[in-house]
């Protein structure tokens, strides 16, 4: 992975992360905050994501990266959850609200998409500069 992916791979993972809570919010704002216990759900999940990805933006602590993971697949199990067994009492079906429900869903896998890409860079990087890795790598 070039120096440069990693910075753009978690900028693209704030920018989904943001997109979600945006989605979040105007849904909150359209209707699903008369909705008990969903509608909460919604505000913290788009608080959450706005301020993570904000967040996300300015430092590579692996712990924020875990949080906007935590964040996008919480979205993405809240969202099965809702069609499946209901959250609080509330069934949804299908792809609706349209479109947000399809947005929501793609911008939130993709967030962890590029989150994963983000570790595994990290990982590799962190394995790169082991002194025990590159005495080994010298051997071969």
């Amino acid at each position: 992975m070039t120096p440069a992916l990693p910075p753009l791979t978690r900028l693209g993972a704030a920018s989904c992360l943001a997109a979600s809570g945006v989605i979040h919010a105007q849904l909150y704002l359209h209707g699903y905050r008369a909705l008990p216990g969903v509608g909460p759900a919604f505000l913290l999940q788009a608080s959450g994501a706005l301020a993570v990805a904000l967040l996300l933006t300015l430092t590579t602590t692996a712990v924020l990266q875990l949080a906007a993971a935590g964040l996008a697949a919480g979205a993405l199990a809240g969202f099965i959850a809702s069609r499946t067994i209901g959250v609080f009492g509330f069934v949804e079906y299908g792809f609706q609200p349209a479109p947000q429900a399809l947005i929501s869903i793609l911008v939130e896998t993709a967030a962890l998409g590029l989150l994963a890409a983000t570790l595994l860079a990290r990982i590799r990087r962190k394995h790169s500069t082991s002194p025990v890795v590159n005495t080994l790598m010298k051997r071969s």
